[in-house]
């Protein structure tokens, strides 16, 4: 993935946009939404997971997140790259929930319209120096990932931040109750639209 991305000059998406036109952001979800046979429901939270899985990206702290997932109002679009054993548990949970569960092929074009598209992006290994971490705040996709010096934790009564972080821990249980929390808190301030545009022009800002 290059270092660098604009969605502002995007030719493969629905509908570009910059930090001063945020509101166009929410075509490329609608788009999606409806190529993945959706209702168009732009208050849904739509979370992606840009770098497939694998066991090193955190497959189980994702398997032992699975239970909490379904619990959330949110849809969940994956990137079609990773390990095999990983294809087929995501192949299945499509068969089982491809109301709100979609996997779009790896290629170039899907990484951009997954970005474009999403609200959140879902991170279970370190992200320092990731460029798929820099290619999502630049399009305002907002990360859920571990502590790290790249992002700045959210902090609602500053109004400041890059990300919703948590603390890894040495037990994958553990920190899936970490991440999983950290993604519930993203989800809830998304419920508030202002709120969630302030990150995202923060996230777009500091790739600036």
């Amino acid at each position: 993935m290059p270092s660098i991305w604009s969605p502002e000059s995007d030719t493969h998406i629905t509908a570009q946009y910059s930090q001063k036109t945020l509101d166009q952001k929410v075509r490329n979800k609608s788009a999606l939404q409806k190529e993945c046979g959706w209702p168009v429901e732009a208050k849904r939270a739509m979370v992606c997971l840009p770098l497939g899985m694998t066991e090193a990206l955190g497959g189980q702290v994702f398997r032992s997140m699975l239970p909490g997932l379904f619990t959330q109002s949110m849809e969940l679009l994956i990137l079609g790259k990773g390990s095999k054993e990983y294809g087929t548990l995501f192949t299945e949970l499509q068969k089982e929930h491809g109301h709100r569960i979609a996997i779009l092929p790896a290629s170039e074009a899907s990484v951009h319209k997954i970005l474009a598209a999403s609200d959140i992006a879902l991170f279970l290994a370190n992200v320092e120096s990731s460029p798929e971490v820099r290619a999502c705040l630049s399009y305002g996709v907002i990360p859920v990932a571990p502590e790290c010096d790249t992002l700045e934790n959210y902090d609602p009564v500053q109004e400041r931040g890059t990300g919703f972080l948590y603390a890894p821990a040495k037990n994958p249980e553990q920190t899936a109750w970490s991440a999983f929390a950290a993604l519930a808190r993203a989800l809830e301030t998304f419920k508030f639209p202002f709120d969630w545009k302030t990150i995202q022009r923060q996230c777009m800002e500091s790739t600036k």
